[in-house]
């Protein structure tokens, strides 16, 4: 088991050590900056935080030390040519068929670093992020340097190569809501899951298109979306245009696959090549944000329900986590230890990590709970922190 927590909040980044049995908090780093996301490679140690820095915008800073001191590195930043097809929220008057709306292009600028992931044991240095306006970066140097996946960003499913010329196809990506807060209505990447077996494969989370593959270190890509349904779209079934909130997996069964979406809980158990809907109405189970897979089991993962799109709250007032240990046949939720009047918590697709069997989630009311018996009974670390954006175990 994990004794140290990084939670990535909207006022910096607070490290969490488990000793004496009680979890402390050390003074927060990055004070009053907003940190999407926050994680250690487990490779070499080194601790990552993702800055929204008002004035500079997004930034990245690494520490070689365990928090102690810190290094902020040269901006991310998208190559000169990379272009995206504009779109705008969708309005009551907006017209359902997209292909009647004008092609308007616009120069990418990265907006935020949603996620982070680290490569496989033998790729020292690798490390990718996710990002808005949909991009996938790619280091090989520890984070010094930082390219585009261009085969990714140049996808028919995205209209093409545009750093050529005009779209060649249609874009089937869609904006995220996530993104309106930073002034546009782009796609975003916030999963990034390497297989650990074959670090050339990976599948990438994107909000709103659904999954996407490679098997050969990211020159080709297929999107990975049979099953997914989007009850929101003219064909549920559609290939393109999911909306997965969090995509993880099982790192000892890596064909298990477990994404909370837009739309429901969703499971495969053949890496991605067909999906299922498991979620479970009668039991609450259903819309929601982040998901978390158990470390050697494929079959048993946790969620943190919420109310639904119009009322983002706890439902009913009370909050309550949901597992699973059949793939979803059966949910059985737990509320010992956790709020169960006036709590209107909401867990953010990045909030909720498991490992060794402790789970641990934290909220947007700057709540952090944690379960040492795998998530039947909680215990409250902390509930008077920032509100929290990433939560996990180092």
């Amino acid at each position: 088991m994990s004794d140290q927590l990084l939670l990535g909040t909207k006022k910096g980044l607070l490290i969490l050590d488990r000793t004496g049995g009680r979890w402390r908090a050390r003074p927060i780093a990055h004070a009053g900056l907003s940190i999407s996301f926050a994680a250690k490679d487990p490779r070499d140690g080194t601790v990552w935080a993702a800055m929204d820095h008002p004035h500079w915008g997004p930034k990245l800073a690494r520490s070689r030390d365990g928090g102690g001191s810190w290094e902020n590195l040269t901006q991310l930043a998208y190559p000169k040519g990379a272009r995206f097809i504009e779109q705008h929220l969708p309005t009551p008057d907006t017209d359902p068929d997209p292909t009647k709306a004008p092609t308007k292009y616009k120069d990418a600028a990265l907006l935020k670093v949603w996620v982070l992931a680290f490569g496989g044991r033998d790729q020292a240095g690798t490390i990718y992020a996710g990002t808005l306006p949909g991009g996938l970066f790619t280091s090989r140097d520890g984070g010094d340097t930082w390219e585009l996946n261009r085969p990714l960003w140049n996808h028919e499913s995205r209209g093409g190569d545009l750093f050529a010329g005009d779209a060649t196809s249609r874009n089937q990506w869609g904006g995220t809501p996530a993104a309106i807060a930073y002034g546009e209505f782009v796609p975003g990447i916030h999963s990034i899951l390497i297989d650990p077996r074959d670090p050339n494969r990976m599948h990438v989370g994107v909000s709103c298109a659904g999954v996407v593959e490679t098997r050969d270190g990211g020159r080709t890509w297929a999107g990975c979306n049979r099953g997914m349904l989007n009850d929101y779209l003219p064909n549920p079934e559609a290939e393109w245009g999911h909306d997965p909130h969090c995509v993880t997996q099982c790192p000892g069964a890596p064909d298990h696959l477990w994404q909370q979406n837009h739309s429901g809980v969703f499971y495969s158990v053949d890496g991605a090549g067909r999906w299922t809907r498991v979620s479970r109405n009668d039991v609450s189970v259903h819309f929601g944000f982040p998901i978390a897979a158990d470390d050697t089991d494929g079959r048993t993962a946790w969620v943190v329900p919420a109310k639904g799109d119009s009322e983002r709250t706890a439902i009913g007032g009370g909050l309550f986590v949901a597992r699973t240990t059949d793939g979803g046949a059966r949910w059985d939720t737990f509320r010992e230890g956790l709020p169960q009047q006036d709590a209107y918590d909401i867990v953010y697709r990045h909030g909720l990590d498991a490992r060794g069997g402790r789970v641990c989630f934290g909220s947007t009311t700057g709540n952090v709970y944690v379960s040492e018996d795998r998530g039947e009974t909680w215990r409250c670390v902390g509930n008077h922190f920032p509100p929290i954006h990433s939560v996990r175990f180092a």
